[in-house]
Parts: structure tokens; C-alpha cells; sequence
């Protein structure tokens, strides 16, 4: 079919199509929604090219990428940037490979460092790949003493004490105690954190697909997290807690409290989403029974002859993170978006 497959870029009357195409296509995934495009040009004034398989007028694949062009860490042509996961979705191997040369020549003309696409399982075995994330995924019941039971006994612990300390849990939009609670952990973490325009966005253009969890104590804040759902599957993507998370157990009781709620909305399957290997959020996951799956990150290098190593454990990033973490929390929320745009 290759031969007779045509590439053009996403336009705005695409989108529906682009979508229906996403919703029947078992390797797709959330992170290849046509809405991608709006939230990373609008939000980080990134350029995308969403890149459409067509073959007699019909969608046969799809290929989101977005350029990410910054003096400090570089250019780079990424699939797809501040997400899990990316790459290449398609009919059979012939069109995925279509698209993967399109992208390589894209790469090639706009002269960037390397491509980037991000799998959960090879797919260019020559290329050379990183493998420092996983993701954690595991189905869940629509009973909820069965997913009591699934989480190991020293963590079900944890959960139950979580629960008898009577946290208050609210389903909404709430943007701003959402920030406050992501921005502290963040910090926290030394990391930049995303500006609030970013998580309004994704608030506008996922609106059907997402909701905001936040647990609270008497009306004060302990944790919150925005979550994202894609067919039978929840994604728990952006969270944080204050200071009181940590005795509250807050985030223990909000990961329990979204499984519930998940498991009620007829969702099948609980994505923790990607951490690295050696650190808390890795472990945390891990204690709950989830077992770490690699994630492979592939690359066509243009004008670099190394992989990227944008990532905190990268030892030139670690005075910045040592000092990033002193910053009062109004500053961090000022200069770190002017940061984080650049490492998606």
C-alpha cells in the first residue's frame, strides 16, 4: 500500500478525522489526539506537525510532532513532547514506515539536532534508543475490595489508615488549588514547573476527557491531580501535595480515591504514567503493585552525534536543581515556565 499513500499535515478540518482514527486504532493512545496540537502551539508556542497517512481519501496513520527550539537545551523534532507516549500509529508496518521517513526528512530540512519518537516497544532497532523511563499500568475492577486486595499488604496498609482519616475528595475543575498543590511538589523536586496557561488548556481542550481530584482536611489543601481518560483507561498525569500530604498520607488516599471513581466511570485500566528508575515516584508506584514496563525513546540524529540527556539525573543539572529548590514557591511559578517549555 506504501506506494499509494499520500502524507499531508493536520489542518483544522482534519481533526475530527484524526480522532476517529485514534479512537479505532489499538496502538493509539491519548497522547495522539488531534487537541495535542492546540495546547502545545497556545501554550508553549511550539510548532507542530501532525503528520496525516492517507490512502484513497482515507486516513491509514498518523504521526504528531512538534519542533522544540531553544538556545540553552537545543532543536529538536520530538513525537510527542510533555507526553508518555508517541510515535507513528498505522494500518500495517509499510505505513508506519511511510511516516517514519517522512518524519526523518522533516528532521533533515528543518536542521534539527535529532528526532525523537517515543514507544512502548521498539520499533527502529537501528537507531540508537534510552531507555530511562518506564511506565506503570495494571487493570483495575469494577470492585472495589478487589483493588484493595491488589495493592500489596504494607501499601493496603498505608491506604486503609489513609481512609480513616475522614480527607474530604472533590471531582471539578478546580485550576487553582490544583497549581498550588502541583507547583509545591514540583519545586519541591527542583523541577520547573508548567505555567498555569498550560494546565488551562488542557483544562479547555480535553474538557470531556479530564477532571481535576482534590483532597482536602477541615478546607485546607493536602494534594491534588488532573487526570486524563482514553477508552477504558484513566491517566493520573499532573499532581502534587503540600506540606500536610505527607502525614495526611494525601497522596495515598487521592491515587485510592481516583481508582474508585475510576473503576465506577466502567474504566479498566489504571496508567501511573512514566517515572524514572532509582527515583520516588518509581518506588511509589512499584509499592503499589504496578510492575515497571520500559519505555523506548528513539532516535534519528541529524546534527548530534549523542542522545539527549535532558533529564534530573543528569549531573551538569544538579546545582541548578539544588537551587531551584529554594526559590520561594511565587517565584518558581514566575521563571519556571520559562524553562519548562523547553523540556518536554
Amino acid at each position: 500500500m506504501n506506494q499509494q499513500v499520500i502524507i499531508k499535515t493536520l489542518t483544522d478540518a482534519d481533526k475530527n478525522r484524526w480522532d476517529a482514527f485514534v479512537d479505532q486504532a489499538a496502538e493509539a493512545t491519548f497522547f495522539h489526539r488531534a487537541g495535542w496540537r492546540e495546547v502545545l502551539e497556545q501554550a508553549f508556542n511550539h510548532r507542530c506537525h501532525f503528520l496525516i497517512a492517507e490512502h484513497t481519501g482515507e486516513v491509514v496513520g498518523i504521526l504528531p510532532l512538534a519542533e522544540v527550539k531553544s538556545w540553552l537545551f537545543g532543536h529538536s523534532l520530538v513525537s510527542t513532547p510533555f507526553c508518555v507516549y508517541g510515535g507513528p500509529v498505522a494500518l500495517d508496518e509499510s505505513i508506519k514506515k511511510v511516516l517514519v521517513e517522512h518524519a526523518c526528512r522533516l528532521a533533515d530540512d528543518l536542521s534539527v539536532d535529532y528526532l525523537e519518537l517515543r514507544h512502548r516497544k521498539r520499533l527502529n532497532e537501528s537507531w540508537p534508543c534510552k531507555t530511562l523511563y518506564h511506565t506503570f499500568r495494571r487493570p483495575i475492577s469494577a470492585e472495589e475490595e478487589e483493588n484493595l486486595k491488589a495493592i500489596p499488604r504494607k501499601q493496603r496498609a498505608v491506604v486503609r489508615k489513609a481512609i480513616q482519616l475522614e480527607l474530604e475528595s472533590s471531582f471539578d475543575q478546580d485550576l487553582e488549588q490544583f497549581y498550588t498543590a502541583y507547583s509545591t511538589s514540583v519545586r519541591n523536586l527542583g523541577t520547573p514547573v508548567f505555567s498555569k496557561k498550560y494546565f488551562k488548556l488542557l483544562n479547555k481542550v480535553f474538557a470531556e476527557e479530564s477532571d481535576i481530584l482534590t483532597i482536602s482536611k477541615d478546607n485546607a489543601l493536602v494534594a491534588s491531580v488532573m487526570s486524563f481518560y482514553f477508552k477504558d483507561e484513566v491517566l493520573p498525569y499532573y499532581g502534587g501535595g503540600t506540606a500536610a500530604a505527607r502525614d495526611l498520607k494525601g497522596n495515598d488516599y487521592m491515587y485510592w480515591r481516583l481508582m474508585c471513581h475510576a473503576a465506577k466511570r466502567g474504566v479498566k485500566l489504571f496508567d501511573y504514567g512514566r517515572s524514572k528508575e532509582g527515583t520516588g515516584s518509581f518506588s511509589f508506584k512499584k509499592n503499589w503493585g504496578f510492575i515497571p514496563e520500559p519505555l523506548y525513546y528513539e532516535y534519528y540524529l541529524v546534527n548530534t552525534k549523542e542522545i539527549p540527556e535532558l533529564n534530573p539525573l543528569n549531573p551538569k543539572y544538579q546545582l541548578m536543581i539544588r537551587c531551584w529548590k529554594k526559590l520561594p514557591l511565587w517565584l518558581s511559578q514566575r521563571l519556571g515556565p520559562m524553562v519548562s517549555k523547553y523540556l518536554g
